[in-house]
């Protein structure tokens, strides 16, 4: 019997995404960045304190977008992150992924109400790293705890 995909490994079957970081405040996810990339994917950096990420145009905003994005990575300080949920929805956004450790009640309650498709308690690197790595590890931890 085959098993059917999980709600995190069906993100990635979308085409076109944002990665949101904050580099004045914390690194931006360029392992999500690049993984999503090294799929083909469409890919566009958000950050408002820089004007590049990688060597790719950075975007302050959602709405700063030259079109639309099907699925957002957020990975910004806790404090920002019903922010950039609440932009996710104005954008009309319905798959979204906030990085382990960063999610808040308000920005998980706030995701809910507005029928955003959250995903959210875990590493989305985790799901992009083909190799053994730690997040390799991870995944192999994750799929024997049946939470992958």
């Amino acid at each position: 019997m085959d098993k059917q995909p999980s709600v995190y490994e069906t993100f990635f079957d979308l085409d076109r995404y944002g990665v949101v970081g904050h580099s004045q405040a914390k690194p931006f996810p360029l392992l999500s960045y690049r993984g999503l990339k090294a799929r083909g994917k469409q890919v566009l950096a958000i950050d408002p304190s820089c004007d590049s990420i990688d060597g790719d145009k950075a975007y302050p905003s959602l709405a700063a977008l030259p079109h639309p994005v099907q699925g957002l990575i957020i990975e910004v300080p806790k404090a920002e992150t019903r922010d950039w949920v609440a932009a996710a929805a104005e954008a009309g956004i319905k798959d979204v992924w906030i990085h382990m450790a960063h999610d808040t009640p308000e920005a998980v309650a706030l995701a809910r109400e507005k029928g955003i498709n959250l995903r959210t308690g875990t590493c989305a690197v985790m799901y992009l790293a083909p190799t053994l790595s730690y997040h390799g590890i991870h995944k192999i931890v994750m799929k024997l705890l049946g939470k992958y």
